[in-house]
């Protein structure tokens, strides 16, 4: 069969409010550093959004796990789609417009008031905490899921995050067409609380559905109960190939009963938001174009390190023609 598409992403669209503050100002919304919180049950915060623009240092710009991996894919070069839900308001359609901007092709239906958001607080040791709400992605549905994009894609790429919300009945839809039409399937599960809030729904997926798994340590370990090499070969018992992320250590890799040991790129974090999908943005390129696992895993390792040297996920800014040669004469 011709696929014409490399990789279908489907994932929470969520509008990325970016601001870097002090530690002390966590400790004022009554944020616990480094974790996701929703606005719905965060008295002191729910007014965060409403009140972000007074704020001059503030910088937005479209994100979500998904859609970040398929910024990477489409600034390397390859043909993506994006399928997810927006608000009726200014937001989403900023939202739709940076996508095609970076080349994505966009499958987005409107529904009620509220584009999904997520404010990051962005401390000076470059980690981050979160406050946000899903708000349209809770509708999204099986009527959202197109066929024939599933049909004509290489890759369906999914994150964890959307089997907790009303979503999952049409994320199952679109794991049974990619079953059906021998689309390869691939997921990042996101994050160790989901994890381990699913984790025997999740290993029931990842054995009947996923064919390439990217999990950090965290992740890892929360989903196996192992660390590094012993969560690797376990987790690649239900999978073709299983990426376990190390941050600035790189990663490994485990396919055909053999570990590839992938080495970490030297980087001035300054936001580490996006890293993890930058690195599966360049794994699923090489992937997509043939490449061999090391190779792969250095282009997402060399993208993820670009990425963190700057505020957000601003794959378009960078020298992508420099990163890839210089994983050809690496």
């Amino acid at each position: 069969m011709n696929k014409t598409n490399d990789v279908i992403g489907i994932g929470n669209a969520m509008m990325d409010f970016l601001l870097e503050v002090e530690d002390s100002k966590l400790t004022e919304l009554g944020l616990n550093k480094g974790q996701f919180h929703s606005t719905t049950h965060n008295d002191n915060a729910r007014n965060v959004k409403e009140n972000i623009h007074q704020d001059p240092k503030i910088k937005m710009a479209s994100g979500g796990s998904v859609a970040n991996t398929m910024k990477g894919i489409a600034c390397l070069g390859g043909n993506t789609l994006f399928c997810s839900k927006i608000g009726e308001d200014i937001y989403g359609d900023a939202y739709v417009q940076e996508l095609e901007a970076h080349g994505i092709t966009s499958r987005m239906s409107k529904h009620g008031p509220t584009t999904g958001y997520v404010v990051s607080f962005i401390t000076p040791d470059a980690e981050r905490t979160f406050l946000g709400d899903i708000a349209a992605n809770n509708h999204f549905s099986k009527d959202d899921v197109l066929e024939e994009d599933i049909m004509n894609s290489k890759v369906l790429h999914l994150e964890g995050y959307q089997f907790e919300n009303p979503a999952k009945e049409a994320v199952l839809h679109a794991l049974e067409l990619a079953k059906k039409y021998h689309t390869k399937v691939s997921i990042d599960l996101s994050d160790p609380g989901v994890i381990q809030r699913n984790k025997d729904f999740f290993k029931e997926i990842v054995a009947d559905y996923v064919d390439i798994i990217f999990l950090n340590e965290e992740e890892a370990e929360a989903f196996t109960g192992l660390t590094k090499e012993d969560a690797l070969r376990d987790v690649s018992k239900m999978v073709d190939i299983a990426v376990v992320k190390l941050g600035k250590e790189g990663s490994l890799i485990y396919q055909n009963n053999q570990t590839t040991k992938i080495p970490g790129y030297s980087a001035n974090a300054i936001d580490t938001t996006g890293a993890g999908d930058s690195y599966a943005a360049g794994f699923l390129y090489g992937y997509c174009q043939d490449w061999d696992t090391k190779k792969s895993g250095k282009l997402g390792s060399l993208l993820a390190a670009r990425v963190v040297e700057h505020i957000g996920v601003k794959i378009n800014i960078l020298d992508i023609e420099a990163i890839k040669e210089e994983i050809t004469n690496d």
